[in-house]
């Protein structure tokens, strides 16, 4: 089994167990709000952004014994904006890396078989350039596997949160929790991928949003392998290609860059294997 491997199956194992650290018996999330010195306790945001960073420093005691249980030095991005937000470094070998994104997202609640997805890291510079030291903190050729730990949560509807209300220590059972129903997974980036940019115009690699496609790993990429993940986004809309019609056109869809490269365009994996 290789190192890459062997890390995978720990982390996976470990992620069966968060739940219960974030959750209280009926599914909801442990964390209520936040308080002041005259214990006033203040109902966070639901916002996905501060949702998401909250999640992240409620987990990060778990995600240090972790580390030290399994002999690896914990390296968090030097500034906010870098990639990824932790890696792994394995204490006998510090040649053998691992990034590790946290990446949370919610289900959409018409079709909650859907979630709202991800961005899964840039397709810019540090990653064209496997040996680039910008926004990343050690260059991504580096790295022996790139992850995410997912969550997938429920977002409590507006009416249930009052924002503008400060309660008493007291009432803390009472105050509402923004987020339940929680659900950690575990998987290398490259396997949720879809061919569609992340986040607007900043130039970030988008996630499936079939939950259940997004758990077992089966995005876009995941029969093709990550040598074509790599491929087709470090060549993300840069190849022109004549069109039916005589003009020209940038290639912008995974069967488009596999038929082009002449590689088996059976092997993409389509709307109804993840992407809707």
């Amino acid at each position: 089994m290789s190192e890459k491997e062997k890390f995978a199956k720990k982390l996976k194992t470990f992620v069966t167990k968060l739940k219960d650290h974030v959750s209280t018996d009926d599914g909801q999330w442990a964390i209520k709000g936040f308080i002041d010195i005259f214990k006033n306790v203040y109902t966070i945001s639901s916002d996905t952004k501060i949702v998401s960073k909250i999640l992240e420093i409620h987990l990060f005691p778990k995600i240090l014994a972790f580390a030290q249980a399994n002999e690896y030095k914990v390296v968090l991005a030097d500034h906010q904006n870098y990639y990824p937000d932790i890696s792994f470094v394995k204490a006998s070998d510090e040649s053998i890396r691992f990034a590790v994104d946290f990446k949370t997202t919610y289900r959409n609640t018409k079709k909650p078989h859907l979630c709202n997805g991800f961005t899964l890291g840039s397709h810019g510079a540090y990653f064209e350039n496997r040996t680039s030291t910008k926004n990343i903190q050690f260059p991504y050729g580096s790295y022996s596997g790139h992850f995410c730990l997912g969550i997938i949560y429920d977002r409590a509807a507006g009416a249930t949160i009052d924002e503008t209300k400060a309660h008493s220590i007291d009432e803390l059972h009472s105050i509402a929790s923004v987020a339940s129903n929680f659900h950690f997974f575990v998987t290398e980036k490259w396997k949720i991928a879809s061919d569609k940019g992340g986040s607007g115009n900043t130039a970030n690699i988008g996630s499936i949003n079939n939950i259940a496609d997004i758990i077992s790993g089966k995005g876009m990429f995941s029969k093709l392998g990550e040598h074509w993940f790599d491929e087709y986004w470090m060549n993300y809309r840069k190849i022109t290609v004549q069109d039916e019609k005589g003009g020209t056109k940038k290639i912008s869809t995974l069967r488009e860059f596999v038929e082009y490269k002449k590689g088996d365009a059976s092997l993409v994996v389509g709307k109804r294997n993840g992407t809707e």
